[in-house]
């Protein structure tokens, strides 16, 4: 029946105003989810269309009367239809995932890049990082895509960069995504499980985890089930990555060096272990529960 529909569209629809209309509809008849990228069906629509035909992203209403090429059309609602049908996000029908001003290639051997963490480079540790040159050195734990990574190469000129990831697969779209930005000298790709086998120090470490607990695993909306099971689950509770992160991170920052963790909806579960901790939560466009930074200083309780 929906494939019918789809063909009874491909026969009737003309301009990307009766398709952006088809699209809102089917959208949500489906029931999508939303949460890679945009937040409602209207602009995931006006996004896939867009870039489907290789117009602005940012323009749409000049091209809303502009009918279709049977070719074109059938591209469209071809992607239409795998977004509706199959619950596949965005990202990776376009195989191209936004962080403010960056955009990174994607696909399903990583996640879809949404830390908070970019958000805070730069200006946003200007506390505990007084001059952007004093990184020389900063480690990208669990880089999947490398979209952290290659924005810490933005923001600390000065810095080589080690990104590191257990998934080969996950390094092989970084490896991409490092290239198409020119910073193969700068960026350091590892194979390995955390921390292990690292021998540098650092003096900025980011992580965003997986972070996921075993009971939100079960209920995540069909659209998550299309990236990696190793990049969103961890344990129980959600915490066995972060747990080995602030077991080890310490022996590897520099004296004054900061550890930044981006650990989802967990805020009260880790500070409940770990009540000995002084996090400092910082504020993101998601609120203030989702990233915390510690200094080395306070991870070995000397501060």
């Amino acid at each position: 029946m929906v494939h019918i529909m789809f063909n009874q569209a491909a026969q009737e629809l003309t301009t990307i105003r009766d398709i952006l209309r088809f699209a809102v509809s089917r959208f949500n008849e489906a029931g999508l989810f939303f949460g890679h990228g945009t937040d409602n069906a209207h602009d995931e629509a006006a996004y896939l269309i867009l870039h489907t035909l290789n117009l602005p992203l940012d323009m749409l209403a000049p091209y809303l009367d502009a009918k279709l090429l049977e070719a074109e059309k059938e591209e469209v609602l071809a992607v239409i239809e795998r977004r509706a049908v199959e619950h596949i996000p965005a990202a990776y029908l376009t195989q191209q995932a936004w962080q403010g001003e960056f955009d990174f290639y994607v696909d399903e051997r990583v996640i879809i890049p949404r830390s908070f963490i970019y958000e805070l480079l730069g200006d946003g540790l200007r506390p505990w990082i007084e001059y952007d040159e004093l990184v020389h050195n900063a480690l990208d734990l669990c880089t999947g895509s490398g979209c952290l990574a290659i924005q810490m190469a933005h923001h600390y000129p000065d810095a080589q960069i080690d990104a590191v990831d257990v998934s080969l697969d996950a390094l092989e779209v970084a490896g991409i995504n490092v290239e198409d930005y020119g910073l193969e000298e700068r960026i350091q790709l590892i194979h390995t499980d955390l921390f292990e086998g690292l021998e540098s120090s650092y003096d900025l470490i980011v992580s965003n985890p997986p972070y996921v607990d075993a009971e939100s695993v079960e209920l995540l909306p069909e659209e998550y089930l299309h990236e990696p099971e190793l990049a969103l689950g961890s344990g129980e509770d959600g915490l066995d990555a972060t747990r080995q992160i602030l077991l080890n991170a310490a022996k590897f920052l520099n004296p004054k060096g900061v550890l930044l963790v981006e650990i989802g909806h967990n805020r009260d579960v880790l500070e409940a272990a770990y009540p000995e901790l002084p996090f400092t939560w910082l504020e993101t466009s998601g609120g203030d529960g989702f990233v915390f930074l510690l200094t080395r200083e306070q991870l070995l309780g000397e501060e």
